[in-house]
């Protein structure tokens, strides 16, 4: 019997029709595994996976592979997106064993969940010395059955090796310019002055190592640190990274040029490169940054906001080729000088193809291109561009559309929030304000309970069984912290500090590091922790930007010193692993800058505050936090925001106050002299 019907997860979901008797993560799929003396066979992947897929139709829909894994295993179907502490205790078993991981990830573990082999994707024969799924099947049954003594004695080393991994970065010490400096040459040795970003092939897109760019040229002037910025950004926009007609970010380009991206979206990606884009235009004004930050907000908006308000998780990379019927990557996005000569016609269609860069040979499969905007393309005026644009995503728009993972994962919401608050606020858009407020208020009503804990996942307003990880907390509050100071309101901040309440009481050593699970979560056979920024930013460093930022609103010592003592990791990893470790290196610059504290105190329907409020939120001192508000209480206090207590109008004018390091510059009215504070663009 399949036991995935009626979970929350869509990947499981997916899975649901197997043949294979798949049981969820739970104790009596281990107490099965030891009443039949059978190993588990762990699967670990995600909805938007394309290899998932493939392996799923090779293996897991096959009536005879299927039979043997039911008779020779327990089988336990995980999905990392919902269970991201599985994936990376097992992952990283995989990799100590490997070398490599990824996914799907093919774990087999004894019935007290201890590994003894691993390996990803499993072809169905035999391809390029990978054996075939069936001989894996069948090599692990033997030695289980054969040699059980060496099978115990290999899990049971890998546990030990696994469990003297314990990291101490807790008394590494506080990061300081000397390690932002380092991290900085480090990044130049490793960057791609010819074609943006870092690294060969697969390229995926910096957008944390982008964020710390931009804050280390706001706050040294580093013209180099901004070059790489830029022209990274404006490579990916200009790729097939970046879905030229709808807007949005795929997951990474298979290329080191940016041209075929593997075209899965995922929120998390298009939340942090939307927030990027912003930031590159208050530093710089480019109108590609901001058309760029605009269209992503708006992709997510119109892709993947689900009916509760919140944000789904990613659509996927196939989707069904209207010619073959078969799903395939890429069918929804490429086209071929034929489609577009029959939407657009001969003229029009001709001139597409030059713009968009679409050729006879194509840059894809079968003749294909994914769309890009060559330097050298031909110039279009607006109007004639805005019509062929619309009908090409008219034409789109027919296509079977990918399929949409639709659970809300806390983390990422938070993510989304953060961007689409400074989105609103930056390009006037209060639109995309209520629609970061609307995912909030989700978040709160479903995600949290009366403990202010978090749960990881929500589906349809129905929240999910698993607790959050560090990474929610961290993210969660993030998205909160952004909200509060975008829009005044006072509450986002208070449950910001419920949340790093939390961080601080449940996820938190002695020594000030951070594990990814709490004091009472599930016990794996270790208790994951691990501080690297991958594809976003690592329960650990985004925990310790939270903190930062509340610290910083607050004025709380225990909770400033929660995150200087968190950063440790990056004073000890930013000089040698500085691509890793990209969020971490941004809240570094923002302790080292302050962080700002902003106050602008005003009546709320005085045009002056609100542009004085602007103005702050304009600024490019990293991690500076805003406070905007009435005039002092009547009690002296700060009503909902501490940074607001004692502050008064000058001379009967809304006022911003700036303060950083316990000195506070003074009061200004003018726009100019607050930009001037805070290195802001002018409005």
């Amino acid at each position: 019997m399949n036991r995935l019907a009626g979970v929350t997860s869509p990947y499981l979901l997916q899975h649901a029709d197997n043949p294979v008797d798949w049981w969820p993560w739970e104790p009596e799929a281990f107490e099965e595994a030891r009443r039949r003396n059978v190993p588990v066979l762990l699967s670990v992947g995600y909805s938007a996976c394309h290899w998932c897929h493939v392996m799923a139709h090779e293996s897991f829909e096959d009536e005879s592979t299927a039979a043997f894994m039911n008779e020779h295993f327990v089988n336990v179907k995980v999905d990392r997106e919902e269970r991201p502490d599985i994936d990376a205790v097992y992952m990283e078993a995989v990799q100590a064993a490997t070398g490599q991981g990824g996914w799907p990830m093919t774990v087999f573990l004894t019935p007290d969940a201890e590994p003894f082999y691993f390996g990803t994707y499993f072809p169905p024969e035999p391809r390029h010395g990978m054996p075939s799924f069936t001989q894996v099947l069948e090599g692990v049954r033997t030695a289980w059955v054969g040699r059980p003594e060496e099978v115990a004695e290999v899990a049971q080393r890998i546990v030990r090796d696994l469990a003297g991994r314990q990291l101490d970065y807790g008394k590494a010490g506080v990061p300081g310019p000397e390690e932002l400096a380092g991290a900085l040459l480090g990044l130049t040795r490793d960057y791609d002055a010819v074609r943006g970003g870092f690294g060969g092939a697969p390229k995926f897109p910096p957008s944390m190592v982008l964020e710390f760019l931009l804050r280390h040229h706001a706050r040294t002037g580093s013209e180099g640190a901004l070059q790489m910025a830029v022209d990274t950004c404006e490579a990916m926009a200009r790729g097939g990274i970046y879905d030229q007609l709808g807007g949005g970010f795929a997951r990474y380009s298979v290329d080191r040029e940016w041209v075929v991206p593997h075209f899965e979206k995922m929120l998390y990606d298009n939340a942090l490169l939307c927030r990027v884009y912003a930031h590159l235009w208050r530093a710089t004004g480019s109108d590609l940054a901001r058309r760029v930050a605009l269209e992503t907000a708006d992709f997510m908006v119109r892709e993947l906001r689900t009916e509760q308000g919140g944000f789904a998780s990613a659509l996927d990379a196939d989707s069904e080729d209207p010619v073959s019927g078969k799903h395939v990557e890429g069918a929804y996005y490429a086209w071929t000088p034929e489609q577009f000569a029959e939407v657009l016609g001969e003229a029009d269609g001709a001139l597409a193809q030059a713009y968009f860069g679409v050729t006879p040979e194509g840059t894809f499969e079968h003749g294909a291109s994914v769309l890009q905007l060559h330097r050298d393309g031909p110039a279009l005026d607006a109007e004639r561009l805005a019509g062929i644009r619309e009908r090409l995503l008219s034409a789109r728009g027919r296509r079977p559309a990918p399929g949409r993972d639709d659970k809300v994962v806390a983390a990422w919401n938070g993510l989304a929030i953060a961007a689409l608050a400074e989105c609103g606020a930056y390009f006037e858009r209060p639109d995309l304000v209520e629609r970061a407020t609307e995912a909030a208020d989700l978040l709160v009503r479903v995600h949290m309970d009366g403990s202010a804990r978090l749960a990881r996942t929500s589906r349809d307003g129905r929240v999910g069984s698993n607790a959050g990880v560090l990474e929610d907390y961290g993210d969660v509050a993030e998205g909160f912290l952004t909200l509060a100071s975008v829009t005044g309101e006072g509450v986002w901040l208070e449950f910001a500090g419920f949340l790093v309440d939390l961080v601080m009481a449940r996820f938190t050593a002695e020594d000030g590091s951070l594990y990814d699970t709490a004091h009472d979560a599930e016990r794996l056979i270790r208790r994951p922790q691990d501080p690297t920024d991958t594809a976003a930013p690592s329960g650990w460093t985004a925990a310790a930007g939270a903190l930062l930022s509340y610290a910083a609103h607050t004025g709380s010592q225990p909770h400033r010193t929660a995150a200087e003592r968190a950063l440790g990791v990056v004073h000890a990893l930013g000089p040698r692993a500085p691509r890793f470790i990209g969020h971490g290196l941004a809240v570094a610059e923002a302790l080292v800058d302050g962080p700002r504290e902003v106050a602008v105190v005003g009546h709320p329907d005085d045009p002056a505050r609100a542009a004085l409020h602007r103005t702050a939120l304009l600024g490019t001192a990293p991690g500076a936090v805003v406070a905007v508000g009435l005039p002092r209480a009547a009690d002296g206090s700060g009503g909902e925001f501490p940074l607001l207590a004692e502050r008064t109008l000058v001379r009967d004018l809304p006022a911003a106050y700036v303060c950083r390091h316990f000195v506070c510059a003074r009061p200004t009215t003018e726009l100019v002299e607050l930009a001037d504070q805070l290195g802001a663009v002018r409005p």
